[in-house]
């Protein structure tokens, strides 16, 4: 088995997250206006007003799963009625806030004051958030985002930024406070030196063999939905990609022999990472990036980096809002995954069919057959819940896994 020793960066992050959400609830018992978002909203809005902060239920019920307490939690939730077949996330965080706070490793999340959701990575979203919207008298507002069949259009980014510009006066009356936008230009900056240095870690995947794991972007992922628009998760940042880099410059390998460099398709198996990474390790394959990471920071279907040249920072947030993979079309799916195997030397795609998560899931069987025909790379196709254990077979999945290997290597035979 092979031992696990938290590098600089692991044990900065642990820190960051801790502090973050400690610092939260200090906060909300101190009287800061408290939103709840999804994932994409753009939080450096909330920067520009003295005393708002955010939590993103979303990070919250992932890390629940990882920490192990999704299972119980998800049960409380079904014991409430909600059925099992929706998204796992959803009935952690209802399971944990209608047990005030109950087996939630950070005891939960302070109460909202405001819900943003959109349509835009999970139509889900509108309803999981409107049950808190019914249950405590709380004001929702939901971002309407176009679907993503190509890369946005100006007309697109100004319905975008209009409902920004409504966001940011619907919290100054309901919070009392004055928007600056010089703190949110400010915020804006430091999520754009961010990402270019996410893109930097990420690029570490491109050496042979990789100086990273799919795993460890799935972690270091965290604070980019918790900690937007601070300077510390842009120093992070710089300081992973700076470790990474070292790391390769100094052929310090996670997996040193690596015969076998694979793509994951799909979000995190939460409650199986190490166990997961673990085995590859043991069969010398790596599952070196992952579409759920790689997209952030880059054009619609493509690998290239985001410019923001030119645009306002209202501008900015609205262009990103089709970053994630969930609001793309097959044909942007398909370029970005051909560009991924191209540059990274992919030997073969694990796609994981998702049982919560419908949305990203949907498209799979056309995305694996123009893989596997078109471009003549193995895959196979596992199934796993990003936060549910129950919903996941660990030695089904690897008598599948192990089956790609083959594939592989038989590939090569042929070659």
């Amino acid at each position: 088995m092979a031992q696990f020793n938290k590098t600089d960066s692991g044990k900065r992050l642990t820190r960051l997250i801790t502090n973050g959400y400690m610092d939260n609830i200090v906060k909300a018992q101190e009287g800061a206006f408290v939103v709840w978002v999804a994932i994409i909203v753009p939080t450096e809005i909330f920067a520009g007003f003295e005393n708002v902060i955010y939590s993103v239920p979303e990070s919250h019920s992932a890390l629940c799963a990882g920490k192990g307490v999704g299972v119980p939690l998800c049960e409380k939730a079904e014991n409430l009625g909600y059925s099992m077949d929706l998204c796992s996330y959803a009935r952690i965080d209802l399971g944990c806030h209608f047990n005030q706070g109950a087996d939630s490793p950070t005891g939960g999340l302070p109460k909202p004051d405001l819900l943003v959701s959109n349509n835009n990575n999970c139509t889900l979203l509108a309803k999981w958030f409107d049950v808190y919207h019914r249950e405590w008298n709380i004001p929702h507002f939901v971002l309407d985002i176009p679907f993503c069949y190509q890369a946005q259009k100006t007309r697109d980014m100004n319905y975008i930024v209009s409902q920004f510009q409504d966001l940011i006066r619907t919290i100054e009356q309901l919070s009392g406070q004055t928007f600056n936008p010089g703190k949110m230009a400010e915020a804006w900056n430091h999520s754009a030196q961010a990402t270019l240095h996410w893109r930097r870690f990420l690029k570490a995947s491109q050496n042979k063999p990789s100086g990273i794991t799919a795993f460890d972007s799935f972690v270091q992922m965290a604070p980019t939905l918790t900690m937007r628009g601070t300077p510390e998760l842009a120093e992070h940042y710089r300081l992973l990609a700076d470790e990474a880099e070292e790391r390769v410059a100094r052929c310090e390998f996670p997996v040193p022999n690596e015969k076998y460099r694979l793509l994951w398709d799909n979000i995190a198996p939460w409650h199986q990472l190490r166990k997961m990474s673990t085995r590859l390790k043991e069969l010398d394959a790596n599952i070196i990036s992952a579409t759920y990471t790689y997209c952030i920071g880059s054009l619609e279907g493509s690998l290239d980096p985001l410019e923001f040249v030119n645009l306002s920072p209202l501008e900015g947030m609205a262009r990103v809002q089709n970053f994630t993979i969930c609001p793309h079309g097959l044909q942007l799916r398909g370029q970005a995954m051909k560009q991924a195997i191209e540059d990274m030397g992919i030997d073969g795609v694990v796609f994981a069919s998702n049982r919560s998560c419908k949305v990203y899931s949907l498209m799979q069987m056309d995305q694996q057959r123009y893989i596997q025909e078109e471009l003549g790379v193995p895959t196979v196709m596992i199934d796993v819940d990003h936060a549910d254990a129950r919903k996941y077979s660990e030695e089904t999945a690897f008598v599948r896994m192990e089956a790609l290997l083959e594939s592989i290597d038989h590939a090569r035979g042929q070659a």
